[in-house]
């Protein structure tokens, strides 16, 4: 029988609720996907730590714990044995808890941001749990989801206004988004729906190369790691060049 591998490069196989948790967190995707909150925030001609740290707790709440909660509700990919209440209890109360923290902005930073609060809910439940037929999961709504829509967003929290240079980032941030999901999507359907690769590239010199999971997922998660943590430090660059 082959090695069943884990579901995801920073998941262990065993069980146990620690392992689950860290799963369902994804970590270095939430941290990739808050440094584009951070990004836009940094862009602002004045950075306001209180309304940046906002900003992220609220992304954290809908994104790392309410989107990948209805996600793993919705199918288990990542086969945890969290149960099924917890998950929706995670969605609800993390969605809850974003848009609460949205609402009570509103007389800070303007009625302008509750486009941006029913978007974020829209994202969250449209994406995660497949609706409209699927429609809206894919790598086009993804990028525009987990990218885009958080750096402008943080901009806007932090100007109440939206600007060419935010549009501009928020378009670098659904191409860098865009590259991401490609590159995953190969990798977890290796990791999660396959039985087996056999195989071998044959080389110009004659020479062989076998084919295989580990020869195949190699440069797909070495890229996922180093462009992760790469959007991490640009964030922590920008920042604090602004605060420190």
């Amino acid at each position: 029988m082959p090695e069943v591998l884990a579901p995801a490069y920073y998941t262990a196989r065993g069980r146990g609720w620690r392992r689950d948790v860290w799963a369902l967190l994804h970590p270095p995707y939430t941290a990739w996907h808050l440094s584009y909150v951070v990004i836009g925030a940094s862009l602002a001609p004045r950075v306001s730590g209180l309304r940046l740290a906002a900003t992220l707790v609220a992304f954290f709440l809908a994104v790392g714990v309410a989107a990948h909660a209805l996600d793993e509700l919705n199918g288990r990919p990542l086969r945890t044995s969290i149960p099924n209440w917890v998950l929706k209890a995670a969605g609800v109360i993390g969605l809850a808890g974003a848009v609460g923290l949205g609402l009570a902005a509103l007389p800070i930073v303007g009625v302008g941001l509750l486009p941006f609060i029913a978007l974020g809910v829209l994202f969250v439940f449209a994406y995660n749990l497949e609706l409209l037929g699927g429609r809206m999961h894919g790598d086009f709504w993804f990028a525009l989801s987990w990218g885009a829509f958080p750096l402008v967003t943080a901009y806007f929290a932090q100007t109440g206004s939206v600007s060419i240079g935010a549009v501009a980032a928020g378009a670098a941030a659904f191409a860098l988004s865009f590259g991401q999901r490609v590159l995953s999507t190969p990798a977890r359907a290796l990791r999660r729906k396959t039985r087996s690769v056999t195989g071998a590239v044959t080389l110009s010199d004659g020479s062989q190369v076998a084919l295989d999971e580990a020869t195949l997922l190699r440069p797909l998660e070495r890229a996922l790691r180093a462009f992760s943590w790469g959007v991490v430090a640009l964030a922590v660059g920008l920042v604090s060049s602004k605060l420190l």
